[in-house]
């Protein structure tokens, strides 16, 4: 009798995010292909099986390959799984999307907002390729991709409108180290994903400027409130906000020194410029790219979120860490809701 054939996914691209969870559906038992941008990172993965450029010191699964062909990426894939930095999504997807076969199921896990347009991944996504919402599902939660890439016990969610959708990919990327919840909420977990990163570069200033944990722990609990307003407003539940996509991935990415939104903060915290946080970085720091649409969105839906204004202020160089400081403390008092 004959075995079924594995899943196959399409990962792309090769960042760190994207590698590790390529690494997590090929310890699935998934048929994983990543897609490269460049030459030598898919030659070092297929003969190596490592990824020089972010991960030098791991190996990588041996049932794990690469190319630098979309087409031939894609070819025959269940599962797209998108790893790319919001902003080019639109345009690298356009370029995709002929190759995307019939009953693909594409896998966004970007957390960032367009900031053209103000609209989520899965939005930009059935936008660009015409896919129905019950194909496009969304896998986010605390994540730092350097401690699953060790192996470490981690956990998301995967949402999609359609539940049966939403199993195929929990059961395609389910590890012993891997655990992966369901749900339909995909307005919830994009903004989970999303606006945690700005409330990160909030919470990585005042650990650059060592004003306290009291004031880390502020900033993450008014974060939360703020992201729930917003997020509730435009449709998500407030349970989803409170799980994995919403207060677990809020906590790593504010608590870690893994993060890249929480380090771009502590950099501004000490006194770098944006240009020199960034510079310092090195890597695509959503927060930064998604603030004033995330800001736009709370206007366009009357929402207070004045975290995410003082940051996007800052930012856009229009008050200083002081004044941005002054402009949180000494907001009138309220009570707590």
């Amino acid at each position: 009798m004959s075995q079924p054939c594995s899943p196959r996914a399409a990962v792309f691209s090769a960042g760190s995010w994207g590698t590790a969870v390529a690494k997590i559906m090929a310890d699935a038992g998934t048929d994983v292909i990543v897609h490269a941008r460049r030459s030598e990172i898919a030659e070092a993965i297929n003969t190596h099986h490592r990824n020089p450029g972010y991960f030098p010191d791991v190996d990588l699964p041996t049932t794990l390959t690469a190319t630098t062909d979309p087409a031939a990426a894609l070819e025959g894939a269940d599962y797209l799984v998108l790893s790319i930095p919001a902003q080019s999504l639109r345009a690298s997807l356009a370029a995709w999307s002929p190759y995307i076969g019939p009953d693909t199921v594409i896998v966004s896990l970007m957390k960032g907002i367009e900031a053209a347009t103000g609209k989520r991944a899965s939005e930009v996504i059935t936008e660009v390729t015409g896919i129905p919402a019950e194909r496009v599902a969304v896998l986010s939660g605390p994540n730092l991709a350097r401690e699953i890439m060790a192996g470490q016990p981690a956990a998301a969610t995967v949402a999609c409108p359609d539940e049966a959708a939403a199993v195929g990919v929990q059961q395609a990327c389910h590890t012993a180290y891997f655990r992966p919840y369901t749900s339909t909420d995909v307005t919830g977990c994009e903004l989970g994903g999303a606006l945690k990163n700005v409330i990160a570069l909030a919470v990585g200033i005042a650990s650059g400027m060592s004003v306290g944990a009291n004031a880390e722990a502020m900033l993450i609990t008014r974060g939360l409130a703020e992201t729930t307003r917003l997020a509730t407003a435009m449709g998500a539940s407030p349970a989803t906000l409170s799980g994995l996509a919403g207060l677990g991935d809020l906590v790593a990415t504010c608590n870690s020194p893994l993060s890249r939104n929480r380090t771009f903060g502590t950099h501004l915290g000490r006194g770098l410029s944006v240009d020199e946080a960034t510079a310092a970085t090195r890597q695509t720091t959503e927060g930064v790219k998604s603030a004033e649409a995330v800001l736009a969105l709370a206007h366009a839906y009357d929402v207070d979120m004045p975290i995410t204004d003082v940051i996007t202020a800052l930012l856009n160089g229009k008050v200083t860490l002081g004044q941005a400081t002054a402009a949180l403390m000494q907001r009138p008092p309220k009570p707590e809701r």
